[in-house]
């Protein structure tokens, strides 16, 4: 857990740009890559660095 601390701004900022480019490829039709990089923004990225 004290890992995680150290590194909040850097999880946050992956969760971040990760949620960008998931919308990105998502307006380019790719139908595989865009809901693996939203969910993994969305659902584990940003909770994560929230904590």
């Amino acid at each position: 857990m004290e890992a995680i601390r150290k590194y909040r701004k850097w999880i946050m900022i992956a969760g971040l740009l990760s949620i960008v480019l998931g919308y990105f490829f998502l307006a380019h039709n790719s139908i595989s890559l865009a809901p693996v990089l939203l969910v993994l923004g969305y659902c584990i990225l940003v909770p994560v660095a929230l904590i």
